[in-house]
């Protein structure tokens, strides 16, 4: 499927949204929608022809099949800011825009979900049960963390112990908890269409930790989790960690404060699809794909700060809890590029 921004992503989950698009028909003269209007609608036309109208300026003609027919009608920002007519008579296709987001974010968050906080402390008893927490606190993520907020995690976390072979989390459910390693061995594996029993991606040991990109983007597990040995792990819940990590970790600016940050010699970094950012995106912006920022940390600066953008804020929050774990300095644009148009210096295809 060619749709932005539905292109790139896995196969699976382009099954799984098709089961959420409708297919609608709306004969000559109607409105598919208003500017000013909150629909929360993303609209592709299929067949036919749409006028696009600002005030009373005709602005584009879109017909169905043409290359400017992949992009959502009007664009996905809220509210709409141009209004829609058939012209003759259209089909078109339409799915909830929130929705859409979410599995947009589900699908780029990575291979896995699993923070690679792989950090080795020393000795020969380093990752031992009684060195969990050690190894835990050397990462750059809970480095950056204000020490009542660590305190308060610890407290707040459950020790619960496993047998091997019990799952942990499991690819497609929501996500409740965020893990850490105690003691033992988990595996990560990833089921596709081809591979029902799923592929092995990692193998987790004492303070590793898992299932955070799920509570973050607000998506379902993208991996299945099971215990490889028995084993003690530590789990905090979700609305403890949307508090006590997500928060300190991620931090949101507004457009005066990004701007700020840019002339103080930071760089915008783009987090959608490349199909996305060509039609629309910041000037002097580069674009890294979120499903790509694990793979493409060595390309970024670790001496700048990056402002990060996405149409909505929560594929940005996702890459910069990534950034911040690795030792960036990284933001998110609040409100994303949606609630930020008018503000910012745009850059369209023409």
């Amino acid at each position: 499927m060619s749709l932005t921004p539905l292109a790139g992503m896995k196969k699976e989950n382009i099954i799984a949204l098709c089961n959420k698009v409708s297919y609608k028909k709306l004969s000559p003269g109607r409105q598919l929608f208003r500017e000013g209007d909150k629909d929360r609608k993303t609209v592709w036309v299929t067949a036919g022809l749409v006028e696009l109208r600002e005030g009373d300026r005709t602005v584009a003609m879109i017909r169905g099949g043409s290359p400017e027919s992949l992009t959502p009608l009007g664009g996905m920002q809220l509210p709409r800011k141009m209004s829609a007519r058939a012209v003759d008579e259209i089909e078109f296709l339409v799915v909830d825009t929130e929705m859409l987001d979410v599995m947009i974010t589900w699908d780029k968050t990575g291979t896995y979900e699993v923070a690679d906080l792989r950090h080795v402390v020393g000795g020969p008893d380093a990752g031992a049960d009684d060195d969990w927490m050690t190894t835990l606190l050397s990462s750059n993520a809970f480095q950056k963390i204000p020490p009542t907020s660590i305190q308060a995690i610890f407290l707040r976390m459950q020790r619960t112990a496993y047998r091997a072979g019990e799952t942990i989390i499991k690819q497609g459910d929501e996500g409740d908890f965020f893990y850490a390693i105690v003691s033992g061995k988990c595996i990560v594996t990833r089921e596709t269409p081809l591979n029902k029993n799923g592929f092995k991606l990692a193998e987790l040991g004492p303070g590793d930790s898992f299932g955070e990109e799920a509570l973050i983007a607000e998506a379902k597990r993208n991996a299945t989790v099971t215990m490889a040995t028995d084993g003690v792990l530590m789990r905090l819940a979700k609305a403890d960690f949307r508090e006590l990590m997500n928060e300190p970790l991620v931090h949101c600016v507004d457009e005066k404060q990004a701007h700020e940050l840019i002339a103080g010699g930071g760089r915008w970094l783009d987090v959608r699809l490349p199909s996305e950012f060509q039609t629309m995106s910041i000037e002097n912006s580069i674009n890294i794909p979120l499903y790509f920022i694990r793979l493409k940390l060595n390309t970024l600066d670790a001496g700048k700060p990056y402002v990060i953008c996405c149409d909505t804020g929560r594929r940005s929050a996702a890459a910069a809890f990534i950034l911040v774990e690795k030792g960036f300095e990284a933001y998110v644009l609040q409100g994303g590029l949606n609630n930020n148009m008018k503000s910012l210096q745009l850059r369209r295809s023409a």
